[in-house]
């Protein structure tokens, strides 16, 4: 199980840390805001009062000892900046944060945050995708240019196997997965022979331009 912190606990930070722990993960939330901290403790593995932008007082938290510590700060630029900087010296193993900002974000990332969040236009872009594209369910960033998606099937592709709609040859698009929303069963690199039913999710890896042309059909 991963130990991640989340930092910064205002709306963003709230909902994130709260998710994460729900999923399984072992979350230790911190704001120096007392209300936010009382707010979350039943949400989370732990919730901390304490001023970030202070190393000695992350130390003392035991922050070293974070798979992944993700800043949420949003209303100080100089506030995130100064507690990213005091993570990367604390030797965390991984940092993502949220930008407020283009700026921001690239002096996070000379910092040392390997990913950034810009929690607005993120979701803007996911729904933008959704709407132009109503049979995605979810987006997942892959790797540059490639994206993994959840697919709810056309209605031409039911009661036909993987191989007669050959998605990998008319769309470039690999199907990775699929899960049967009704039993809940995921069958991981399905055979060619496969039968597509109304209940099923297709997971598909592509390239963006790929995936985009195939939800377009």
């Amino acid at each position: 199980m991963k130990k991640i912190f989340v930092i910064g606990l205002s709306k963003f930070g709230y909902y994130l840390a709260s998710e994460l722990c729900a999923r399984g993960f072992e979350v230790v939330g911190i704001d120096k805001n007392e209300d936010r901290v009382q707010e979350i403790k039943e949400k989370v593995s732990q919730a901390i009062v304490a001023n970030a932008t202070d190393m000695k007082t992350l130390r003392a938290v035991g922050v070293e000892n974070a798979d992944l510590a993700i800043v949420c700060i949003g209303t100080s630029q100089s506030d995130s900046i100064l507690t990213t900087y005091n993570l990367v010296e604390l030797g965390v193993k991984k940092i993502i944060a949220r930008a407020l900002n283009e700026t921001h974000g690239k002096i996070l990332e000379k910092i040392g945050v390997v990913e950034l969040i810009f929690p607005e236009k993120d979701l803007a872009v996911l729904w933008a995708r959704k709407l132009k594209n109503p049979d995605m369910l979810e987006y997942i960033p892959f790797a540059e240019n490639y994206t993994i998606v959840e697919f709810s099937p056309r209605k031409e592709f039911i009661g036909k196997s993987l191989r007669e709609i050959n998605l990998i040859n008319e769309f470039g698009v690999q199907i990775i997965a699929i899960k049967d929303v009704l039993t809940d069963q995921l069958t991981i690199v399905p055979k060619g022979n496969y039968l597509l039913k109304d209940s099923d999710v297709l997971i598909l890896l592509g390239e963006k331009k790929q995936i985009d042309a195939i939800t377009q059909v």
